[in-house]
């Protein structure tokens, strides 16, 4: 049976390292200290939403029909995983561009583009 890796320690919430890796078929066995993919640190849910990300092509349109959130719900799981990824851009300035493509794109309306840019302020 295979356990879902661990990345923080169940006793005391420290960052836990990968030591040893095994080879399933040969059994051949590799000791050393691994780093984490920046994925690892995503939640089972944040996963799922970057994988719909993907498959959607990051138009926001087909995730709110597909998922049933909207704009801003979509946008802060975003952010999130962004920041968790250590990705995130706090500069307000690649916030406009982004939503002016959107518009452009005709991902987002007018009004929606007017609304999200008023948020931001």
């Amino acid at each position: 049976m295979r356990v879902k890796l661990l990345s923080k320690c169940p006793v005391c919430g420290s960052g836990l390292e990968i030591v040893r890796l095994r080879c399933p078929s040969c059994k051949t066995t590799i000791e050393n200290s691994f780093e984490y993919n920046k994925f690892m640190k995503l939640t089972d849910e944040q996963l799922q939403f970057v994988e719909m990300f993907l498959k959607a092509r990051g138009n926001f349109k087909e995730m709110e029909r597909e998922l049933g959130l909207s704009y801003p719900t979509l946008r802060a799981r975003l952010e999130s995983i962004l920041e968790v990824l250590g990705l995130k851009d706090s500069g307000k300035r690649q916030d406009t561009i982004e939503v002016l493509e959107m518009l452009e794109r005709g991902e987002i309306s007018p009004d929606e583009a007017i609304k999200i840019l008023k948020e931001e302020d």
